[in-house]
């Protein structure tokens, strides 16, 4: 996978900072876009607001999703998505701090295309995005509905 955006959400200044960090390290070429919520995540999704220039905001191939958020969580954005037909092929990793299995099941459940938790180490960290990165490289992404349209 080369040049496709990434659009991590996470709520977490340190968190984003640690993987804007591993996924340097790691030698990433795709664009990484961020976002701090939910809510957030959704306006970039539709393109409103300061997203609506496609070209500097376009669709991602894939999503890291935090779980915990405030205003929208991570399995919030998991329904938005997934009920949008154009959105429904869109890889969505969960990159969360918990190991809860009803956490995990939850995801699965409402959409989830893999569960992640995160490391607590920036090398461990490295690790999996390194991983990440070469899975990203094998991995074909299906077309998504480029214009996504607000719920009425």
């Amino acid at each position: 996978m080369t040049g496709e955006t990434i659009l991590l959400v996470d709520d977490g200044e340190d968190d984003r900072f640690f993987m804007r960090t591993a996924c340097a390290a790691a030698k990433f070429t795709s664009p990484l876009q961020e976002v701090n919520d939910g809510e957030e995540a959704i306006a970039y999704f539709q393109g409103v607001g300061k997203y609506s220039d496609r070209k500097l905001f376009p669709l991602p191939a894939v999503v890291l999703l935090d779980l915990n958020m405030p205003r929208k969580n991570g399995f919030d954005v998991l329904t938005w998505v997934r009920a949008y037909e154009g959105l429904r092929r869109l890889s969505i990793i969960v990159m969360s701090a918990s190991q809860r299995e009803d956490d995990i099941s939850r995801a699965f459940d409402l959409g989830a295309t893999a569960y992640l938790v995160k490391p607590g180490t920036l090398p461990e960290l490295v690790e999996m995005m390194s991983s990440l990165r070469a899975w990203l490289r094998f991995n074909h992404f299906p077309p998504l509905n480029r214009s996504v349209k607000t719920r009425a």
